[in-house]
């Protein structure tokens, strides 16, 4: 991710990839502390340029545990409520801003927002434009046995089941030995 401006993942992409990546990450890697919380968000492409506090770890671990709800909720109307409840907390009005001289782009947050603040907007909307982008179903845990790793599926054809290619091949493995065994032996 390129993070050329203030935060390159609020130049949110149409589909919000960078940012629902990014959401998945941190549910399943929950930062251990603020200053683990502000790097990794950093890292992430987001221009740190306001204070953070302690409170912004709680706040954000609050936002992660309602996101993995959304992430495993059965139908698509309770996953839109769900997401539309944590938009209306957002409350982040959309504004253009040019501050960092590299032109004009969209801010869904606003100057005076924590970090906990930015992260609640920019995982909401990202969330949104991901679901209404690519399908209500682009959301998941991951299918592998023992895994339950969250994954944002960006893939072309919208099949992905697995959290990464090894808990695939570790799955595909498996399903290939059982079948072998299951199949009589040659004679």
């Amino acid at each position: 991710m390129d993070p050329a401006c203030c935060n390159g993942i609020v130049h949110l992409n149409p589909y919000g990839e960078d940012a629902v990546v990014f959401a998945a990450d941190l549910a399943n890697r929950p930062p251990a502390g603020v200053e683990e919380l502000t790097r990794r968000s950093v890292e992430a492409g987001l221009l740190v340029d306001f204070p953070v506090r302690e409170e912004d770890l709680a706040r954000t671990l609050a936002v992660l545990r309602d996101w993995r709800e959304l992430v495993d909720s059965g139908d698509d109307a309770e996953r839109a409520e769900l997401l539309n409840r944590m938009l209306a907390s957002a409350s982040a009005f959309p504004r253009l801003t040019d501050h960092a001289g590299d032109g004009w782009h969209l801010h869904y947050r606003d100057d005076r927002q924590s970090l906990a603040g930015v992260l609640t907007s920019v995982i909401c909307v990202g969330t949104a434009l991901h679901l209404v982008g690519r399908g209500m179903r682009r959301l998941g845990r991951c299918a592998a046995d023992g895994c339950d790793l969250i994954y944002a599926d960006v893939s072309r054809n919208g099949r992905q089941r697995y959290c990464s290619p090894r808990c695939a091949n570790r799955d595909a493995v498996r399903r290939h030995r059982a079948a072998a065994s299951a199949r009589p032996p040659d004679r």
